[in-house]
């Protein structure tokens, strides 16, 4: 078997069910050589079930990582999942989003040195949500945006679809360049750099003990700080992401991350390696 060439990592709290679609998603992609590398935040017994049922039904190697559940400690087992990876580039998903079958290739084709490369998601509404199944992924029939998909974005409810538009594959960079925005940002569910970038920056600031701005908006200021290059893959690296209510982001994270935006340090002291 031909040596992995990136590391698929997926943040996961709970959602064990979630976790199987993506599970299942993976196991259709067109490039195979991947790694996956749970990241688990104490979730417990359900979710190590799932694992262990899929290390019989995927390929790829899995790497499960998992710590005990003392609250919001997601930056802690990503930065062990940094460790723990065997290959020098990473892609970064979440437990609730599941890829398009040529995702992880997209991330592959597109790597450049010294760059993150950032791809966008899909919010398919609660209705939408409750419709997917393993047979619709392994059919690739979730990744036809039909007449409902539309009707359900026309919706004027917090539950529905949204950002049907980067559901669309585009492979031709010239059409994409039309929908691209000026700048591309880091949403923590869809991104990939080479570790070597995580590891010069001290990995992710654990000092985040709350949902939001430490796993995409800290990590995105100091890599620029770094001198980083960001290059969107929109359209390309599309991504779906199960309903649920609106994660509240906490006030504190907002605090600390205007002392680093004040403090302008691309090194954050509670990283990867402890620092005084």
């Amino acid at each position: 078997m031909p040596m992995n060439k990136a590391s698929v990592i997926i943040s996961v709290y709970k959602k064990a069910k979630e976790l199987e679609l993506v599970l299942y998603a993976l196991s259709v992609q067109t490039f195979k050589d991947f790694e996956i590398i749970i990241a688990d935040d104490g979730s417990g017994k359900e979710v190590l079930e799932t694992i262990n049922k899929f290390k019989k039904y995927l390929t790829n190697d899995i790497l499960f990582l998992t710590q005990p559940d003392e609250g919001f400690r997601k930056s802690k087992i990503l930065n062990e999942s940094i460790r723990k990876s065997n290959t020098e580039y990473l892609i970064f998903i979440d437990g609730d989003c599941f890829p398009h079958s040529e995702f992880v290739k997209a991330h592959i084709d597109n790597i450049e040195d010294k760059t993150v490369l950032c791809g966008r998601r899909v919010h398919l509404g609660k209705k939408i949500s409750s419709t997917i199944t393993k047979d619709k992924i392994l059919s690739l029939e979730y990744q036809k945006m039909s007449t409902k998909h539309l009707l359900d974005a026309f919706k004027r409810s917090s539950d529905a679809t949204r950002s049907l538009e980067e559901g669309l594959l585009i492979k031709r960079n010239i059409f994409r360049k039309s929908l691209r925005r000026k700048d591309a940002h880091i949403v923590g569910c869809n991104y990939s750099l080479y570790k070597e970038l995580l590891e010069k920056i001290n990995g992710f600031d654990e000092n985040y003990t709350g949902p939001g701005l430490g796993e995409d908006s800290d990590i995105e200021f100091r890599l620029r700080l770094l001198g980083t290059e960001f290059k969107s893959i929109r359209n390309l690296a599309i991504q779906y992401h199960l309903y649920h209510k609106k994660t509240v982001e906490e006030r504190r994270n907002f605090d600390y991350f205007h002392e680093v935006q004040k403090n302008k340090n691309y090194l954050c002291k509670n990283g990867l390696v402890k620092l005084d």
